[in-house]
């Protein structure tokens, strides 16, 4: 869990300590479209192992970009769902995106 201590003064930092890699970047945007199971992710997280969605998923609970709910059922099931927090990153995704395409279609017509 992040502490006030452990924020840095820059807000672009702040944002790259919770969303610095691609994986939770890409469950974030997997997670946009509403509540998923862990297998679901996996399929979708393409290359992420059990062992580091486990851990990204975690992290991200942690810093309140997630929830978790365990239902009890055998076998157990766990689903993950965007807080208000998480959903809060929309913006920065459609940004992400938009560039993204703008960059595709670009190196596309240079090449």
């Amino acid at each position: 869990m992040i502490t006030k201590n452990d924020l840095p003064a820059c807000p672009v930092e702040t944002t790259l300590m919770l969303i610095g890699d691609k994986w939770k970047v890409l469950i974030i945007r997997d997670l946009m479209t509403g509540t998923k199971r862990f297998g679901q992710l996996k399929k979708s997280v393409s290359g992420i192992s059990q062992k580091v969605l486990t851990a990204n998923l975690r992290s991200m609970e942690d810093n309140g970009l997630l929830t978790r709910e365990v239902y009890p059922e055998v076998p157990p099931r766990v689903e993950y769902t965007l807080t208000p927090l998480g959903r809060s990153m929309q913006p920065i995704l459609d940004s992400m995106a938009e560039w993204g395409n703008s960059f595709k279609q670009s190196f596309e017509e240079n090449t």
